[in-house]
C-alpha cells in the first residue's frame, strides 16, 4: 500500500479500507478519546481527589487527637473528682464568720504556749479576694529563736490556714548581747466568702 492508494480512500465507504489502514484509524480514534476524556473528566476528579485526601488527613489528626482525649475520659474524670474533693478539704479549712474569733483565740494561745510574750496582736480589716476574703493580723512578740520556730510549726499545725508574711526578727535590745529577740510579722488567715458576699 503506498501514499497513492490512502488517497484513493473513500470516507463514504469504510468497509472497503484495507485492515492496516482501519487498525490505524481505530488506533487513532481510541487515542484521541482517551486524551480528550482525560482533560475532561479525569484531570479535575485528580484534582479534587487530591483536596479530598488531604482533607482526610486533617480529619485524621482531629480525630486522632479527640481519640486520645476519650480513651483518657475516665482518669480525666477520676482527676477532676480528686480536685473537687481536695478543693472541698481545703474549703473546710477556711473557718467562716463565727469561727473567725476561736481562730484570732488559737494564733494567740499557739504563741503563749510557745513561750513568746505578745506585744502587739492587732487584727487588721479583711481584704477581700475572689471567692475567700484575708484576715492580717499585725503580731510583734518577744521570745527565744526556738520559740519563734515553735511557735510557727503551731501555725501551721492549726485545723485552719494560717500563713506567715514579712517576717522581720532583731534583737529586743540591740545595745545587750543575750537579750530576746523581736519577731514582727503579718499573719493572715481566710475565711471562705458565701454567695451573698462573694457577689
Amino acid at each position: 500500500m503506498n501514499l497513492q492508494d490512502l488517497n484513493e480512500l473513500d470516507l463514504n465507504n469504510l468497509g472497503i479500507w484495507p485492515m492496516p489502514v482501519k487498525i490505524v484509524v481505530v488506533v487513532l480514534v481510541s487515542l484521541i478519546v482517551l486524551a480528550a476524556g482525560y482533560y475532561l473528566i479525569i484531570e479535575d476528579q485528580l484534582i479534587s481527589l487530591e483536596g479530598v485526601e488531604k482533607k482526610e488527613l486533617e480529619l485524621r489528626k482531629t480525630f486522632e487527637t479527640k481519640q486520645a482525649k476519650a480513651s483518657n475520659l475516665d482518669a480525666y474524670r477520676k482527676q477532676l473528682e480528686e480536685m473537687k474533693q481536695s478543693f472541698g478539704t481545703m474549703l473546710r479549712q477556711l473557718p467562716d464568720k463565727t469561727e473567725v474569733a476561736e481562730l484570732l483565740v488559737d494564733v494567740s494561745q499557739t504563741g503563749l504556749a510557745s513561750g513568746l510574750e505578745f506585744e502587739l496582736f492587732k487584727p487588721k480589716a479583711e481584704v477581700p479576694r475572689e471567692f475567700y476574703a484575708e484576715l492580717p493580723i499585725e503580731l510583734v512578740v518577744t521570745g527565744k529563736y526556738h520559740e519563734f520556730g515553735n511557735f510557727i510549726s503551731g501555725l501551721a499545725a492549726l485545723p485552719r490556714i494560717v500563713t506567715i508574711h514579712d517576717i522581720k526578727i532583731e534583737r529586743a535590745d540591740p545595745k545587750e548581747e543575750g537579750s530576746d529577740l523581736l519577731l514582727k510579722a503579718t499573719a493572715k488567715t481566710y475565711r471562705y466568702l458565701d454567695e451573698e458576699e462573694g457577689q
